[in-house]
């Protein structure tokens, strides 16, 4: 086998399927990319068997062949090499000679047989998203997924499908963010849980061009986004989605609406205040005209005042003011609204439309305070 690629585009290549290489892993094959030019074209493909990554690249094949090469030893020397075309031939005892200018290195490679695959997904269940669309959802909902896998379903987003809209959940236990989506077409229903590892890699990879699009297959194990010369397939986690309806309520005893940015900046500055390890929460007392913030901790105390317009009652509340935070950073609107029932219910942060719906649950800050 030896095939020429320009630098540049054999470096975008790793960098795409590295995404999909485990850190830690009792198989060593899964530590290697594939590289495949058996056809006219070279794919790399990297899988930990749970999100696998194939992508085409820019090459000029010589000799026909297929390789399997450690992925970090790849990626390390091919970033070092000089801005030039990069030669990468194969005997057949799979020892590999990466070649470019002046620089020859010769590393042990293994036979692409061993190699997994991707799992092949049938293409009569999908719908089509832009590739600006999905960043979009998955930057505005995966800040919620939870950490840990104590339990799976949270760790993943529900995709909803229902004819032309997509719904996207996440929900960590303390909060939920939910985006609903305008798709181009109508599509068969369908409900799958994602996991939030395969959607954050995908965020990472997307262009975000409004002009390209993202096709989404699903089967009933796995999930597959195809998209420019890039391919990325996951595993599904099993199981019945929590039940989302029931924790949203219309009913508010108090609305207020305020200037994004001012409710934002000023939680932010109030987070100066709080160690890592504290819980402490921010109080919102709300007012016929403004907002009070106030946040109390071993380091001082801060109070701020912002305008806004309130309909129904006064009430005063506690939140974490890291969960404001994330759900107001991925607003766009220059204005929000914010709606409460009382100080130990869920506030709600949603547009008049519910394209974004977040629910924030409160903090018991007398105890606390």
């Amino acid at each position: 086998m030896k095939v020429i690629f320009p630098k540049q585009s054999l470096l975008n290549g790793i960098n795409i399927v590295l995404k999909a290489v485990p850190s830690k892993t009792t198989m060593p094959i899964l530590e290697c990319i594939l590289i495949d030019a058996t056809e006219n074209n070279v794919k790399l493909t990297a899988n930990d068997m749970e999100l696998g990554i194939e992508t085409k690249v820019e090459a000029n094949i010589v000799v026909k062949g297929r390789v399997a090469i450690d992925a970090k030893l790849l990626s390390e020397i091919v970033r070092k090499l000089p801005e030039s075309d990069v030669s990468l031939e194969v005997d057949g005892d799979f020892v590999v000679t990466i070649t470019c200018e002046n620089s020859k290195f010769k590393i042990s490679g293994k036979s692409g047989e061993e190699f997994s695959y991707l799992p092949e997904i049938e293409k009569d269940k999908y719908i089509c998203i832009s590739q600006f669309g999905l960043k979009e959802v998955i930057r505005q909902t995966i800040f919620s997924i939870a950490a840990n896998e104590n339990n799976k379903l949270m760790t993943g987003e529900l995709f909803e499908v229902n004819e032309n809209m997509l719904k996207v959940v996440s929900l960590d236990g303390h909060r939920i963010a939910i985006r609903n989506i305008e798709l181009k077409d109508s599509y068969e229903s369908e409900k799958v849980i994602v996991p939030g590892k395969t959607l954050g890699e995908i965020s990472k990879i997307l262009s975000g061009d409004k002009d390209k699009d993202v096709s989404i297959f699903f089967s009933k194990n796995h999930i597959s986004f195809e998209f420019e010369d890039t391919i990325v397939v996951s595993r599904l986690i099993e199981g019945e989605y929590f039940n989302i309806k029931q924790m949203l309520s219309s009913d508010y005893e108090t609305k207020i609406t305020v200037n994004k940015k001012e409710l934002q900046d000023s939680i932010e500055r109030s987070t100066l205040l709080i160690r890592e390890s504290d819980k402490k929460p921010i109080i919102i007392n709300i007012t016929d005209a403004t907002i009070e913030l106030s946040l109390n901790s071993a380091i001082g105390s801060m109070r701020e005042e912002i305008l806004s317009r309130k309909q129904g009652k006064d009430i005063m509340i506690g939140f974490n003011p890291r969960f404001l935070i994330d759900a107001l950073r991925v607003i766009d609107d220059e204005e929000v609204n914010l709606y409460m029932i009382n100080a130990k219910a869920p506030c709600f942060i949603k547009d008049d439309e519910e394209k974004y719906i977040y629910l924030i649950l409160p903090v018991n800050f007398n105890s606390v305070r």
